[in-house]
């Protein structure tokens, strides 16, 4: 009993803390309730799930690893190997966030929406991922400049309906998105060379990658 007992008194929530967490439940709330009485918005919400699948976690990892497999060329390898990484960096450090924080997600006011098998809240994966993967396209000059708004709208409604859809608070949204802008300072630092990512492709393929370091 005192074991439960002291476990429990660690599991409290600081009283400052459950302030600002209360504050975030009512102020999502509200956004909600005035942001479906807006056309725009209530579209993002009616999109929602649509959103959702375009930046899933293992939508983006099987499709890149598709994308790696299909498309064998030495100006791409630098960018496969180095978003792959960001993938799987972005999805270890929410696991581990949301195993900490253990924040529960809200109670959708309409009791027929799924809820899904992930009960925890913070941080939003899905806005730390789109800001990830556009980080990288737009820093990296992977793209061109022309795909640079339709990147900014989609991390602004992925996580902007995220709250909308009732998955996540406010903060939370906010939270992913500061934690995928940190992933991507994160990747500038140790963003691998061409060589490497070469012969990273090459050791991880039954073929030698033309190109790659080992390229006989």
């Amino acid at each position: 009993m005192d074991m439960l007992g002291e476990t429990e008194k660690k599991r409290q929530t600081p009283p400052m803390l459950k302030k600002i967490l209360q504050y975030d439940v009512q102020i999502t709330k509200t956004f909600v309730d005035r942001a479906l009485k807006i056309t725009a918005l209530k579209s993002l919400r009616n999109h929602s799930q649509l959103l959702e699948i375009s930046c899933h976690g293992i939508v983006w990892l099987a499709g890149w690893l598709t994308f790696i497999w299909l498309f064998n060329s030495k100006d791409l390898y630098q960018l496969q190997v180095n978003m792959l990484i960001a993938l799987i960096l972005d999805i270890v450090v929410v696991a581990v966030l949301k195993a900490f924080v253990r924040r529960r997600r809200p109670v959708p006011m309409n009791k027929l929406m799924e809820v899904g098998p992930d009960k925890f809240s913070f941080p939003s994966g899905h806005a730390s991922r789109a800001v990830l993967i556009s980080f990288i396209l737009i820093y990296f000059d992977s793209v061109s400049i022309i795909f640079y708004p339709p990147l900014m709208a989609w991390v602004v409604s992925v996580s902007i309906s995220r709250v909308l859809a009732e998955r996540h608070y406010l903060l939370d949204s906010i939270g992913g998105v500061g934690i995928g802008i940190l992933e991507g300072l994160f990747m500038s630092l140790i963003w691998l060379s061409q060589s490497t990512s070469a012969s990273i492709l090459s050791s991880l393929s039954d073929e030698k990658l033309d190109g790659g370091e080992y390229h006989v």
